[in-house]
């Protein structure tokens, strides 16, 4: 913080290390009616936060422990209830308090060392419809509240601390914008602040062309087009959240990924410039599904049966990595999310024979070489491989 001179500054703070993780599998226990369990899961949630703030805070404790208490009271009025709503309605309730607790703790850190650090719930600020675990943004609407509650702060020289990943809806329901949603979050305010840049800190030293923990030979990019980063997210690179790019784009600001171990390495920028002679970038998602929705009587797969197929797809909220349409079958690929996956199935069966393959793999190499190919896919038997000039993607 030292480093920015008085400038104003907006802080967007994800959850701590495995909460997300953990607060998910409270999720999971409320839903399927194992409270004793979800609060006992939650419980360890609470102990551990505390914990940390007993040892980081001595004028800012109390503070900080009575605003961690209104946080448990949320989750914990929920927990003793029983589910009547959809599961992902209770995701998002409980999920976000991983962020809540974790940007307190940092904007109390924060004012012990000195610094003038406001707190803002951005449930007051980011407004979203009630898409839950994929809200989209009310952009009119967030725009004037942000001028109503960020704007003023930042001109009377505070650090503003706020949180990523989450909103609320017109009801003051808890929204969540898709899983590493925090990089998204401060797009958002960098377009409506007009920043002159943004910031994500990683524990990485830059981008990387692969997961390092997959690929322990990966190599660092000094620099990337808002349009490789699109793609890149697109098939599913956990660098930067798919939907970053665009409110960043629409005013030329620029992103920079530093790593918060070392704050000296130069790390990564993103922006306009078109950068040539990028290494392959590997992504590999694992618990992935394939499912194969074939015509019941040899008749054409055509454009109505695949275009209800995707209506369907849009009603149950679901997005395929991959798809491939044959003359008799259409197949696609995606992330493994029983609940919703079944209810397709089910619904698809009026029009297809429906076939399910769970536990694949899919491999994304982006500026591919022969060589690359061999060294990723080997003798792998794929099931599905698409390969464009510049894209090769293979399901194994």
């Amino acid at each position: 913080m030292e480093h920015h001179n008085g400038e104003p500054v907006l802080v967007v703070v994800s959850a701590m290390g495995k909460t997300t993780n953990a607060l998910e599998k409270v999720a999971e226990a409320f839903f399927e009616q194992r409270s004793t369990d979800a609060l006992r899961q939650f419980d360890l949630i609470k102990k551990q936060h505390l914990t940390i703030a007993k040892y980081l805070l001595v004028k800012e404790y109390n503070a900080c422990v009575e605003q961690f208490e209104g946080f448990f009271t949320e989750a914990e009025w929920l927990l003793h209830d029983r589910p009547v709503r959809e599961y992902d309605y209770y995701y998002d309730q409980i999920v976000c308090i991983g962020e809540l607790l974790s940007s307190a703790l940092v904007a109390a850190y924060l004012r012990e060392c000195g610094l003038d650090a406001a707190w803002v719930d951005v449930r007051d600020v980011l407004r979203t419809d009630n898409n839950f675990r994929e809200a989209a943004v009310n952009w009119s609407e967030t725009t004037e509240l942000n001028q109503f509650t960020i704007t003023p702060l930042l001109a009377a020289g505070k650090l503003v601390i706020t949180q990523g990943f989450i909103g609320s809806t017109h009801e003051n329901e808890s929204t969540t914008l898709g899983r590493e949603g925090s990089d998204y979050t401060a797009a958002i305010f960098a377009n409506l602040l007009d920043a002159e840049s943004q910031t994500i800190w990683k524990d990485v030293p830059s981008v990387m062309n692969a997961d390092p923990r997959q690929f322990p030979n990966a190599e660092g990019i000094s620099a990337l087009s808002y349009d490789e980063v699109i793609e890149m997210a697109y098939y599913g690179a956990q660098v930067i959240h798919p939907k970053t790019i665009k409110p960043l784009f629409e005013k030329r600001i620029p992103l920079l990924v530093k790593c918060f171990l070392d704050p000296n390495l130069p790390g990564t920028i993103i922006s306009n410039q078109r950068v040539k002679n990028l290494p392959p970038i590997i992504v590999r998602k694992e618990q992935q599904v394939l499912i194969d929705f074939r015509s019941k009587d040899y008749s054409f797969v055509g454009e109505h049966a695949v275009g209800t197929l995707y209506q369907l797809l849009e009603r149950l909220n679901l997005k395929p990595n991959l798809t491939q349409n044959g003359a008799i079958s259409f197949m696609a690929v995606f992330d493994d999310k029983p609940e919703k996956l079944e209810k397709l199935a089910t619904q698809a069966e009026n029009l297809f024979d429906v076939q399910m393959r769970k536990g694949l793999t899919l491999f994304t190499i982006r500026h591919f070489t022969p060589e690359k190919k061999k060294e990723i896919l080997g003798d792998k038997e794929l099931l599905l491989l698409q390969q464009t000039q510049q894209t090769l993607q293979a399901v194994y």
